[in-house]
């Protein structure tokens, strides 16, 4: 009893205290109750599940405390939140230090109350969707050093009332929406801590400021890249002693590259690329001996050679790239020296002489581009040793020979060796590539068959073998599983069916096989096994039959191009069926040349394609969705246009000339509002044209020639600006502007019936005289063939004619 009554008292007298311990580890802190309001407003917080009344707020994710347990950090990047920050302020928060919110979907505005942390020293709001001006409030917070922005939709701020951030070591607003000259506010003080400034991707305009030396010389990178600052690079740059990363691409930049900043030697990242920059490149700048990253391309005017002194100093080089401008010379054999180089670019020069074999003693190359130059030769037997090369392009020289075996030792990704002078290719090398992806052998004189392993490379995305010799007909083995969706075998001279092989590519998007002597019809699998096509192009074959109707279901069809073979039958009705592919789905935006719009579908490369657009070749590149239309010309189509087709809202070209078509031309053409060229010519077409052509607001190449037409030609909005004569000729029942035909007076279907009977009147006519001319020309080729090709006609002939001539003469003797 007494041990009871002992152990009684002892849990009275402990139990207050027990419950005092729960209550504070329970407890939670007036910063986790703000924190927990400003949850409660996001859409998004599956990430924050341990914020609760359950967990202490210092256990909290994302959340650091001091040893006094106040919150210090928010640091929640990549979480996917969603929300605003409208509720994330509170006067609890009395030691905050920092906030991260990297990476997340954060909108709306930035609350200026954010200003009142004044404690904090970093604020990281990158890479989210932020709107409306950057709060000049900021600029009042006493502690910031770090002060990221980056990556939103922030326009200018008030930069009258922006107060200088003396404090600064770090400053992003890069990929925003600001504009105007060089911000002020950085300018206004003296800023010795300042080390890093990112204002990249935005629309600053102007030059860039000489003073900002002396007001940051401590910077150690400057990014003003991707804006459109003009003028030369300031002299003065020279003076930033401590700089280590200088990037000023992609702006209008001229004049040379300063020789000053050869004091630059901490500099390992220069980037002058895509500017307007020219003269030489400064041998000075081999003083900068930690230099790791240089690039200067596509400025398209920097001459001369490229210095050898900098293959000397430069032996911490991993980057080297002068694509696209007037360099000369050959390419040195010191290149040895950069044994460090993983990437060398020099695409788009004047370079010549032959591939130095060098270059294959370059142990750590990842990417060699030396395409579009004028080099010569073969490829190096030495490039076998480049067991970390993935990317080569040799493409648009002038090299010869065979493509060596050696390149199947090579861990290749990328093969491009396009536009020169290759005949052929050893040991189908490319078969043996189990990571390729690109493969492009066009515009060479590679002759023989296609190799069938070709088919069965296991990672090949793409693959372009167009403009060669090959022949004979496409044939493989059977092909289990393909990655291929880019196809390219035109011009060409290749025979038999459609390659059965296709069957089995069952990622295709891209098939072009134009330009050969495939014979056969097209066959009606199409439609099933290569259900992804969205580009096919069977131009200039001989294939025969009827269109199949199974063409039609090709749901991401949007460039469909049959023209020049023999086919027959009638335009499938079915064609009403692209109403669910891009061809109803108008997502570009007009402009006077063809419609494009950004694609990824080939994030390496871009190919070309040939589309007849307005009376002319156009060329398109592959990193483009390539615009959408129908090209079905130079056939023998018979029956009348389908007036389903012209509910294809979003074609922008549709060419149906040279056919048999007859009938009218549909009253709902006026449908095909993004069309901007349209042929209908050399048909059978009659009747008026419908006066819903004149609904074509951005129609900008018409051919309606040589047909049967009749009536008065329709005006008003963008036929207007068709003027010339010619898109209406050749049809003799058409009257009005622009023909010379003027129309009378009368209601349009009293000027159509007139303008018809005239028309069937002149082609009577006309008729008529061609018979006469035709059978004349008979005549006399018969009487004179006779006359020629028969020896005693031929005397008899002759005899006469003589004979004729003694009688004139004597006769005119006698008078």
């Amino acid at each position: 009893m007494a041990s009871q009554l002992k152990n009684l008292l002892f849990v009275s007298a402990t139990s207050p205290l027990l419950l005092l311990l729960l209550c504070m580890a329970s407890a939670i802190s007036p910063e986790g109750e703000a924190l927990l309001r400003w949850k409660s407003t996001l859409l998004n917080s599956t990430s924050l599940s341990s914020w609760s009344h359950a967990n202490p707020t210092c256990y909290w994710h994302g959340v650091t405390c001091d040893a006094a347990g106040h919150v210090t950090l928010l640091r929640l990047p990549a979480c996917d939140l969603k929300g605003t920050l409208d509720a994330l302020y509170s006067p609890a928060f009395q030691n905050l230090t920092g906030i991260d919110l990297y990476y997340n979907n954060i909108f709306g505005v930035i609350p200026v109350n954010i200003s009142l942390f004044l404690t904090l020293t970093s604020l990281d709001l990158s890479w989210n969707n932020l709107v409306g001006d950057i709060p000049y409030q900021l600029s009042n917070l006493p502690k910031i050093a770090e002060l990221d922005l980056g990556n939103n939709h922030l326009t200018n701020p008030d930069h009258t009332k922006f107060s200088p951030m003396p404090t600064l070591s770090l400053l992003s607003l890069n990929s925003n929406n600001l504009h105007g000259t060089f911000p002020q506010f950085i300018l206004n003080r003296t800023n010795v801590w300042l080390v890093q400034l990112d204002l990249s991707s935005n629309s600053f305009t102007g030059s860039i400021p000489t003073t900002l030396p002396d007001i940051a010389p401590n910077l150690r990178l400057i990014d003003l890249s991707s804006n459109m600052f003009f003028g030369c690079i300031p002299q003065s740059l020279s003076k930033l002693a401590r700089i280590e990363s200088l990037y000023l691409q992609e702006n209008n930049l001229t004049g040379g590259i300063p020789k000053g900043l050869s004091n630059l030697t901490n500099l390992g990242n220069m980037d002058l690329s895509r500017n307007i920059l020219s003269g030489e490149l400064p041998p000075s700048f081999s003083r900068m001996n930690k230099m790791q990253t240089f690039q200067v391309g596509n400025n398209h005017h920097l001459s001369g050679s490229i210095p050898l002194e900098w293959f000397s100093n430069w032996t911490l080089l991993r980057t080297f790239d002068v694509a696209n401008n007037d360099l000369v010379g050959s390419i040195p054999p010191e290149i040895t020296r950069w044994e460090v180089i993983d990437t060398l670019v020099l695409r788009g020069n004047c370079l010549i002489g032959k591939v130095r074999a060098e270059l294959g003693y370059l142990p750590n190359l990842y990417a060699l581009d030396l395409s579009s130059n004028n080099l010569t030769g073969t490829i190096p037997l030495e490039f076998g040793n480049l067991s970390y090369l993935q990317i080569l392009d040799l493409s648009n020289n002038l090299l010869e020979g065979e493509i060596p075996g050696i390149l199947s030792l090579l861990p290749l990704t990328d093969i491009l060796l396009s536009g020169n002078k290759f005949t052929g290719i050893a040991d189908n090398n490319f078969c043996e590539l189990p990571n390729l992806k690109l493969l492009d052998l066009s515009k060479n004189l590679i002759s023989g068959a296609v190799p069938g392993c070709f088919w069965n490379i296991p990672s090949v995305t793409y693959m372009d073998l167009s403009s060669n010799a090959f022949a004979e007909e496409v044939t493989a083995s059977a092909v289990d599983f393909s990655q291929l969706d880019s196809v390219d075998l035109s011009n060409n001279n290749l025979t038999g069916c459609f390659p059965s092989v296709l069957k089995n590519l069952e990622l295709l998007e891209f098939l072009d096989l134009g330009g050969n002597m495939f014979s056969g019809k097209i066959p009606s699998w199409i439609g099933a096994s290569l259900s992804m096509l969205r580009i096919l192009r069977l131009w200039s074959n001989m294939f025969h039959g009827s269109i199949p109707c199974e063409v039609s279901q090709l749901s991401d069809l949007q460039l469909l191009d049959l023209a020049d073979n023999n086919l027959t039958g009638h335009i499938p009705v079915s064609f009403a069926n692209f109403n669910y592919t891009i061809m109803t789905k108008p997502e570009l935006e007009h402009n006077s040349g063809p419609m494009v719009m950004v694609d990824s579908f080939l994030p390496h490369y871009s190919d070309q394609v040939d589309i007849i657009w307005k009376g002319r070749d156009y060329n398109y590149s592959r990193k483009i969705m390539l615009m959408t239309g129908i090209d079905l010309s130079s056939n023998y189509l018979s029956g009348e246009i389908p007036a389903e087709l012209l509910n294809l809202g979003a074609i922008r070209f549709l060419n149906l000339s040279r056919n048999n078509l007859s009938g009218a031309i549909p009253s709902n053409i006026g449908n095909l509002k993004d069309v901007e060229s349209l042929d209908l010519s050399w048909n059978k077409l009659s009747g008026p044209i419908p006066p819903s052509i004149s609904h074509l607001m951005f129609l900008s190449s018409l051919n309606l020639s040589n047909n049967l037409l009749q009536g008065e030609i329709p005006s008003g909005n963008q036929l207007q600006t068709l003027d010339d004569p010619s898109i209406y000729s050749n049809n003799l029942g058409l009257c009005g502007v622009p023909l010379s035909i003027p129309c009378k007076n009368g209601s349009s279907s009293t000027t159509a019936l007139d303008g018809a009977k005239e028309g069937h009147h002149q082609l009577e006519t006309l008729w008529l005289y061609y018979s006469v001319i035709a059978g004349t020309v008979f005549g006399f080729w018969i009487w004179f063939g006779t006359l020629f090709f028969w020896s005693i006609w031929r005397f008899t002939f002759f005899s006469c004619i003589d004979a004729m001539q003694q009688k004139f003469m004597l006769k005119m003797k006698r008078t």
